[in-house]
C-alpha cells in the first residue's frame, strides 16, 4: 500500500472512531469501577474493536450482502440500541442480579460494556464499518495494501486503548460528583447521537 494511501486510511480511522472523543463516554460506562476493571473492560473493548473492523475489512462487504443487511439498517439498529443505554445513564439505572456476588456483578458488568456500548457502536459503529469497508475495497485484493489496512486498524484501537487507560486518572481528578454529573450529560449526547444515527439511516433508505 503507497504510503500516502496509508495515512489517508490511517486518518480516516482515526477521524472516524475518535479515541479522545471516547474517554468521556468512558469514563461514564466505567463508573464505580476499580481500576483493574476499567484496564479490563479497556483492553477487552479495543480487541473486540479490532476483531469486527478487521472481520469488516477481510469479509464485511460480502457478509452484509449475502444477508441482505443495509449500512441504512445498521445504523437504525445501533441507533436505537445506544440509546438504551443513553436512558439508562441519565436516570442512573443500573441493571444488576441480586443473585450474584459484588465480585461476579463487577465481572458481569466489564463484559457487558465492553462489548457493548464500547466496542459497538462507539468505537466500531455504522460510520467505522462503512469507512473500513471502503477502505477494503479501494485496497482490492492485494495483499499488502490489505495488510496495512489491518495495521492501521490495529494502530488506532491501541491508541483507544491508550485514551481509556488514561481515563482513570481524569476520572478521579473531576471527582464523584463530575463523574456524576459527566454520565448524566453524556446520557443525554448519547441519546442525540443515537437519535441522529436513526435519522441517517433513515434518511439514507428514503434516498
Amino acid at each position: 500500500m503507497p504510503l500516502d494511501v496509508l495515512v489517508s486510511a490511517l486518518v480516516t480511522l482515526l477521524v472516524v472512531v475518535d479515541p479522545l472523543g471516547l474517554v468521556p463516554a468512558f469514563i461514564a460506562m466505567t463508573e464505580g469501577l476499580p481500576a483493574a476493571a476499567r484496564r479490563e473492560a479497556a483492553l477487552r473493548a479495543s480487541i473486540i474493536a479490532a476483531i469486527i473492523l478487521t472481520g469488516s475489512a477481510l469479509i464485511g462487504s460480502w457478509l452484509l450482502t449475502a444477508l441482505g443487511i443495509g449500512i441504512p439498517a445498521f445504523r437504525i439498529a445501533g441507533g436505537l440500541l445506544l440509546f438504551s443505554i443513553a436512558t439508562e445513564m441519565v436516570f442512573g439505572v443500573r441493571i444488576e442480579r441480586e443473585t450474584r456476588t459484588a465480585e461476579m456483578a463487577v465481572k458481569e458488568r466489564v463484559r457487558y460494556i465492553a462489548a457493548f456500548p464500547l466496542a459497538i457502536p462507539l468505537m466500531a459503529g455504522p460510520g467505522a464499518i462503512t469507512a473500513t469497508i471502503l477502505l477494503a475495497d479501494r485496497a482490492g485484493r492485494e495483499v499488502t495494501a490489505l495488510a496495512g489496512l489491518l495495521g492501521v486498524i490495529v494502530v488506532v484501537c491501541a491508541c483507544a486503548l491508550a485514551a481509556f487507560l488514561v481515563a482513570g486518572q481524569v476520572a478521579r481528578f473531576i471527582g464523584t460528583t463530575g463523574n456524576i454529573v459527566m454520565s448524566r450529560l453524556l446520557g443525554v449526547l448519547l441519546a442525540a447521537l443515537a437519535v441522529q444515527f436513526v435519522i441517517d439511516g433513515v434518511r439514507a433508505v428514503w434516498a
